[in-house]
């Protein structure tokens, strides 16, 4: 998978995708795919969804190195993961500590994302067992690409740590704190209410709150 292929993302992130495409297959041919997570046809997986319907994006670092854990989706593990990671025990529990929504057992956020949530990493891959191993490839200069274009529109940004809050300038609606890693989830991400103030911020522009329940 040397070449970008298009039909791994819903058709209106190609203007979006398209001119970066050169980028994207000169990062995609310095992967040894055996050797990284997720599975290349994940990789994509957060632009298979319209651009139109995303009205909140939370971004992540990189994905899960343990394999079998990632799927394309920042923070979401499959399903079949137990124990769930650490960061995503702690957003499970600011969830239900800001809306009261029950945390689930399963992992999997695919959930957010079919209701407007985009969950992008930062870098889409990783090298297994390696945390932030492709933050130095080109990935990052993809993804400030694409929230320069979620800037554009009136999409609320999640900005949980420093990586996260070097895109800060590319939203007016902005949710920033800490990280909900167990290193810095009590330095500001704990009791921050991320989920309701989203729905107060697209509320506010005349935009359908999100649905945060992932109860299927």
């Amino acid at each position: 998978m040397k070449d970008f292929d298009s039909s791994l993302v819903h058709s209106s992130w190609i203007p979006v995708l398209q001119p970066l495409s050169q980028k994207i297959e000169s990062i995609l041919s310095r992967i040894g795919f055996s050797e990284v997570v997720p599975s290349p046809q994940q990789i994509f997986r957060a632009f298979t969804f319209p651009l139109e319907d995303v009205r909140c994006v939370i971004f992540g670092q990189d994905p899960y190195p343990t394999l079998g854990h990632a799927n394309g989706l920042a923070f979401s593990t499959e399903p079949s993961v137990s124990p769930l990671p650490k960061s995503l025990q702690n957003i499970f529990k600011e969830l239900s500590s800001d809306l009261g929504v029950v945390a689930p057992e399963s992992g999997d956020l695919l959930p957010w994302s079919k209701n407007g949530v985009m969950l992008l990493n930062r870098s889409l891959t990783t090298e297994i067992g390696v945390a932030n191993g492709h933050s130095n490839i080109g990935w990052q200069e993809i993804t400030e690409k694409v929230a320069a274009e979620l800037g554009r529109r009136d999409v609320v940004a999640i900005l949980w740590g420093r990586q996260a809050q070097e895109l800060s300038h590319h939203f007016k609606m902005k949710i920033e704190s800490a990280h909900p890693s167990p290193l810095s989830s009590y330095r500001g991400f704990f009791g921050s209410r991320p989920f309701s103030r989203t729905n107060q911020m697209l509320e506010s522009c005349g935009r359908e709150p999100i649905d945060w329940n992932l109860k299927r």
